[in-house]
C-alpha cells in the first residue's frame, strides 16, 4: 500500500500513516518501502514471540487440540519454537495426557509453562542456545544436546509450506535445531495455520516425506489440501473454534 492511498482512504495525514507504517514494521508485521509498505508474506523476517501470540488465536487453538490426541501419559516428547507449538503445550499440560510426560523443548514459554505447574508430574528439559526473534534457543549448544537424547515424538511449528519442497523458517540456527530434534523422534508432527502456505522463507528444515503427520485447521484451500495429501503421510484438517476470553488471556 503506498502513504498517499492509506491516506486518503483512512481520512489522516501523511505523517499519522507514516508512524503508524513504523511502529507495525518495529513488530514485523509488514516492511517499510519508499513511499508506503509491503506485506511480511513475502519477506524472510519473522515478528516476535509476543505479536505472533495474538495472531490467528483460533486457528491455534484448533490445531493445538488435534495434536494432543497424539500424545499418550508417559510418553517422552520434544517441542519446538514458535506460537503454535506454545498453544499445543498448554493444551496438552491441561490434559490428562500430560500425566507422567517427558518434554525436550527449545521454547523459553513452553519451558516457563512447566515450570509454572502445580503438579510437578511433567519433567522438562531445555536445550540451551541463543535465543530467537521467537524465544527459541538454537544454534551448536541447543543441537548437541538435542543429540544425546531420544523422545517419541516431535511437535513442531513452521513458518512457511512450500509445495513441493517441504517445511522452511526465516532462520537458518532455527532450521538447524529443528532437524536435529527430528533426527532423534520416531514421529515427527508439523503444527501450522493454513496462512503458512502463502508464506516464504529461507532454510528448509523437513521435506514432506520426513513428516509423518501434518495439523492445520479447515480453512486451508482444496488446493493445497489435495497437494500436500498427496506428498504427506497423514494431513489433519481441524475445524475452526471461535477463541474464548480465558484462551485469548493467556496469548495476552
Amino acid at each position: 500500500m503506498r502513504i498517499t492511498a492509506l491516506s486518503k482512504e483512512l481520512g489522516v495525514s501523511a505523517m499519522t500513516i507514516r508512524r503508524d507504517i513504523a511502529e507495525l514494521a518495529d513488530k514485523g508485521l509488514l516492511k517499510r518501502v519508499h513511499g508506503g509498505a509491503v506485506t511480511t508474506s513475502t519477506l524472510l523476517s519473522e515478528p516476535l514471540f509476543s505479536v505472533k501470540s495474538q495472531m490467528d488465536i483460533g486457528l491455534k487453538d484448533a490445531i493445538a487440540q488435534e495434536a494432543v490426541k497424539y500424545v499418550a501419559p508417559g510418553d517422552v516428547i520434544a517441542i519446538g519454537g514458535g506460537t503454535t507449538a506454545y498453544v499445543f503445550a498448554q493444551h496438552l499440560l491441561e490434559s490428562q495426557q500430560a500425566s507422567g510426560i517427558t518434554i525436550l523443548t527449545n521454547s523459553i514459554p513452553v519451558a516457563e509453562l512447566v515450570q509454572a505447574l502445580e503438579s510437578k508430574d511433567v519433567e522438562v528439559i531445555v536445550t540451551g542456545g541463543v535465543t530467537t526473534r521467537s524465544n527459541s534457543l538454537v544454534g551448536p549448544i541447543a543441537d548437541k544436546v538435542v543429540a544425546s537424547l531420544r523422545v517419541n515424538t516431535v511437535f513442531l511449528g513452521t513458518h512457511s509450506v512450500s509445495i513441493p519442497r517441504g517445511f522452511l523458517m526465516p532462520n537458518s540456527l532455527e532450521a538447524a535445531t529443528d532437524m536435529a530434534m527430528m533426527d532423534i523422534a520416531d514421529k515427527t508432527i508439523i503444527l501450522t495455520d493454513h496462512t503458512k502456505w502463502s508464506c516464504t522463507s529461507l532454510s528448509l528444515f523437513a521435506r514432506f516425506d520426513q513428516v509423518d503427520v501434518v495439523i492445520t485447521d479447515d480453512g486451508l484451500d482444496p488446493d493445497s489440501a489435495a497437494k500436500t495429501k498427496d506428498l504427506v503421510k497423514e494431513l489433519v484438517l481441524a475445524h475452526q473454534t471461535e477463541p474464548t476470553q480465558e484462551s485469548e488471556m493467556q496469548q495476552a
